[in-house]
């Protein structure tokens, strides 16, 4: 070989040595930056696995009664439902029931022998009357009359519906950090509970007999479709149906299908959870495992990961149908999301005994005497004691979810029977979007008037049990209306919540989201609507502008539009000398 090319070949060595160790380093870059990604934030990751729908992509849930727009949608459906009754009049769809509102439930069908065990008993009947709120009061109206309306709102004719937002739907936009919440005690995940397996089941035979003399399911709440039975049932999750097998003689043959989310009527929400059907039958699968207590399925996946969604589509729906129970109940959870199991471990250990089922990884055949699917819901964030089982309230969960996170305040405590002694204010501040643009200045007249203040930032990834100790233990809750407000479930009894309320408008939807829900509660509430001069959209906008003018004109454009406008890109600054009696009132209030 030449001198020449010799000198060639090493050079040519040298330079793919180069691109060889080039590429070794990126590979080695990304395989440390992806092993950092799922060691820290794991939920980024599970989010997606799961289906789950962004904070952005959630429309509305609130209804609000409306006169527009509904006629020619009425009649089309009760063309459709009229067509399907004549097509095969066993079958019965969600929309028939006529009642629209955050969640089209639907679901397939099943079937169980008759030589299985079951308990059959009669039950109240559940009332089938809506919950609604006049457009106008939702819009901003706060006259009296209004506000009784929607206090007490519920009436017979709902044919004119109109789906608009509600405060979970437009606040955080961000991951979820599951560091601090899978340090808390993960629940276990099963796929084989067998609870009562080789028992003698003789006693059976005369329940089987026993004919559960309702309808299987009760479509007719405007926000969540549930079915309940007892007798002999057989849950098959791999095809994902229920069955109630049919006695000797029953002429019962019902078909529903459910979507087991209480968003009904928000198909885009719908579109991801995993559609059970719950139908009578005399043919199904024998059973695999026997269960003594009663089951609840439900899904998960949804709006969850938003506080407020958490809370108003899960946790109040949850208690509400599980609470009964007293821990003696089996969860099967459609649309499994182990990080959000995982978050609220401890609430799950207190409503049930027994480690949870994922439906969707489950190949069992299960047994039981009693099933609920679906979960009790009412208006936003609020339980009605007039038709929950029980007559739970949401009295009943404040005092739950503080006796879950072992919370040492009930109630709070008068000023001046702890000496020396100065009453806390917790101001929840937000770094993205409506943000206290003075929050020292805020900080500086509340210390002034005589408040201890402790400022937090509640968002996705902040940890449950921790902010619940600090919001127990204040005495005042203040902040611009977000989904953190919602850790109003940890205030003692008689707190008080002050909710700032954007330009815009809003009045209604924040009254909607936490103020009847606070009062509810036994909580004593404020509501304080910031003037023009107090938001950032003076900045953005001359004086005479119609936003200014007419802000309630901006609703006509829908949602989208309004949450642009007043809530991606409004912040607060907050008229000190204006708030100031706000507070002021907030401790005579305390001194009572």
């Amino acid at each position: 070989m030449k001198a020449g090319e010799h000198a060639k070949l090493v050079r040519g060595l040298r330079q793919e040595s180069r691109r060889l160790r080039l590429l070794v380093i990126i590979i080695g870059f990304f395989l440390i930056t992806l092993t950092f990604v799922v060691v820290t934030k794991p939920d980024a990751i599970l989010f997606n696995l799961n289906g789950r729908l962004s904070v952005d992509q959630a429309p509305r849930s609130l209804l609000i009664r409306q006169g527009v727009d509904a006629d020619a949608a009425a009649t089309r459906r009760s063309a459709d439902t009229l067509a399907a009754a004549a097509e095969d009049p066993k079958v019965v769809d969600g929309d028939s029931a006529g009642v629209e509102a955050n969640a089209n439930a639907n679901a397939n069908a099943g079937g169980a022998s008759e030589d299985e065990k079951q308990a059959l008993t009669s039950e109240t009947e559940q009332g089938i009357k809506a919950e609604e709120a006049t457009a106008s009061e939702l819009l901003g109206g706060e006259d009296e009359e209004g506000r009784k309306g929607l206090h007490n709102g519920r009436q017979d004719d709902q044919e004119h519906k109109l789906t608009l937002p509600t405060v979970s739907n437009y606040t955080i936009h961000e991951t979820t950090n599951d560091s601090d919440n899978g340090k808390q005690e993960g629940i276990k995940l099963v796929m084989d509970v067998d609870q009562s397996n080789g028992r003698d089941r003789s006693h059976q035979l005369e329940l089987d007999n026993m004919e559960w003399d309702k309808p299987l399911c009760d479509f007719s709440n405007f926000r969540a479709n549930v079915c309940e039975m007892r007798g002999n049932i057989r849950i098959h999750p791999s095809g994902s149906s229920v069955m109630y097998m049919e006695p000797t003689g029953s002429m019962k043959d019902e078909q529903w299908k459910i979507k087991p989310y209480p968003r009904k009527g928000d198909e885009l929400c719908l579109s991801h959870i995993t559609e059970v059907t719950v139908q009578s039958s005399r043919v199904a699968p024998e059973c695999t495992k026997y269960h003594d207590v009663p089951a609840v399925i439900f899904a998960l996946t949804g709006y969850t990961g938003n506080l407020f969604h958490d809370f108003t589509d899960v946790l109040v729906p949850l208690f509400t149908t599980a609470s009964e129970f007293n821990g003696e109940v089996q969860f099967l959870i459609t649309d499994m999301a182990i990080w959000w199991t995982r978050k609220y471990a401890v609430v799950f250990e207190k409503l049930t005994k027994y480690p949870l089922i994922d439906f969707n990884k489950d190949n069992e055949v299960h047994c039981f005497k009693h099933t609920i699917v679906g979960l009790h819901a009412y208006m936003e964030f609020t339980i009605d004691p007039l038709k929950a089982p029980h007559n739970y309230s949401m009295v009943d969960f404040n005092k739950f979810m503080r006796r879950t996170y072992s919370l040492p305040r009930d109630e709070v405590t008068a000023l001046g029977e702890v000496p020396r002694t100065k009453p806390k204010l917790l101001i929840i501040s937000r770094q993205r979007t409506r943000m206290f643009l003075n929050l020292k200045e805020i900080v500086a007249m509340a210390e002034e008037i005589g408040y201890e203040v402790v400022v937090e930032e509640a968002n996705v990834n902040s940890n449950v049990a921790h902010f619940a100790k600090v919001v127990n233990s204040v005495d005042v809750m203040m902040g611009v209306h977000g989904a953190g407000l919602t850790n109003c479930v940890f205030l003692p009894h008689s707190a008080i919540l002050i909710q700032i309320v954007p330009w815009g408008a809003l009045d209604g939807i924040c009254r909607v989201d936490f103020g009847y829900p606070a009062e509810q509660m036994g909580l004593r509430y404020k509501h304080y609507s910031i003037s023009v001069h107090e938001s950032s959209l003076m900045d953005q906008y001359p004086l005479d502008h119609e936003i200014f003018r007419n802000p309630l004109a901006f609703h006509k454009n829908g949602f989208e539009f309004v949450r642009r406008t007043f809530m991606d890109t409004q912040n607060v600054r907050l008229d000190c000398k204006r708030f100031r009696p706000i507070l002021l009132d907030a401790l005579d209030q305390l001194n009572q």
